[in-house]
């Protein structure tokens, strides 16, 4: 009888009409808007996998045919989205898929999916954190400045390497600006996110005049399969809306923002991966593609250079709103 009892303990579910209610002194002020919610959700997806993912994939597995890469991990993803609107317009509070799976699964799962999501988004904010710091040198770097050895990063990832600074710097900058607030935090998000897209749009309009055609043929240089193998390496660079959802709890109309929300930030960031691969693969041949800084390359070959500084400064910004949206998904969970 007592495992029988347990049993039924860690197995129970908590009915959504308790989870929609809880206690009011507990609750989030509801201040987020449709756009604001989206510019968390493109903030989440579009990142540094932009000017890097595209070319790795693009060099080794796909060719050209990494824009169907990115079509059908746009459709695989966009599965999960309409699954994930549904569920925040259905349970509109904070914790994504921990709640949901608290209230369909049971308390276990729950549990289990609890830590892996913050076990999740504190890794990818660690990750890009690093990331940025690469291109914080490469900026200063290329101002003539000469950074110490030791603050480029941690012990065992170079010779004389003591600690990541501008990682750690960065990791705390973001945790300041969620402590103010999430209206002045989703502010500093939604202008950030602006400013990405324009350097991405940016990108892709001058790069669109230097396109050669002849350099999409063969399209699968790689064959078909090539083309899915890609589409399993860009998944998780369109997968971030479900840590939007976490804030799903401040939206001042969750019900109706957020399933717009999950679903437009897929889309828009869809169009933008899209167009990108299309002018990285025509302005340069997929053989030649850097798979580290693919977009600085390309813009070299076809006597651009300059652009290279916007590139970096585009991806410093993509990385802090991937910061910005999965450490607010750590506080939300």
């Amino acid at each position: 009888m007592a495992e029988l009892r347990m049993g039924r303990g860690v197995l129970r579910r908590k009915p959504i009409e308790q989870i929609e209610e809880g206690d009011a002194s507990e609750q989030l002020t509801r201040t987020l808007g449709l756009w604001q919610l989206t510019a968390i959700g493109v903030g989440g997806i579009i990142g540094a996998g932009i000017f890097t993912l595209a070319g790795t994939v693009a060099n080794g597995t796909a060719g050209p045919a990494v824009l169907v890469s990115f079509l059908i991990a746009g459709v695989a993803s966009a599965a999960a989205a309409f699954s994930y609107a549904e569920f925040a317009g259905m349970i509109p509070k904070a914790g994504s898929a921990y709640t949901y799976g608290y209230a369909v699964l049971g308390e276990l799962a729950g549990w289990f999916i609890g830590w892996d999501l913050l076990l999740e988004y504190t890794a990818i904010v660690a990750v890009v954190a690093i990331g940025i710091s690469g291109y914080f040198n490469f900026l200063v770097e290329d101002m003539g400045a000469e950074l110490p050895v030791w603050m480029l990063g941690a012990p065992g990832t170079g010779e004389g390497h003591k600690v990541d600074l501008f990682a750690a710097v960065l990791c705390l900058f973001i945790a300041y600006l969620l402590t103010l607030g999430i209206k002045s935090a989703a502010r500093f998000e939604t202008v950030v996110v602006v400013l990405k897209v324009l350097v991405v749009l940016l990108v892709i309009v001058v790069g669109f005049f230097h396109v050669n055609t002849g350099n999409y043929s063969p399209f699968f240089p790689f064959g078909v399969g090539g083309a899915f193998t890609g589409a399993a390496t860009v998944f998780f660079a369109v997968f971030g809306y479900d840590a939007m959802s976490t804030a799903a709890e401040e939206s001042k109309d969750a019900q109706r923002h957020m399933p717009k929300a999950i679903l437009y930030s897929l889309a828009i960031s869809m169009v933008l991966y899209v167009l990108a691969t299309l002018v990285l693969t025509g302005m340069q041949n997929y053989t030649e593609v850097d798979p580290e800084s693919g977009f600085s390359t390309a813009f070299q070959s076809v006597g651009l250079g300059a652009l290279a500084d916007v590139i970096a400064v585009g991806a410093i910004i993509g990385i802090l709103t991937v910061m910005f949206t999965f450490m607010l998904g750590v506080t939300r969970v």
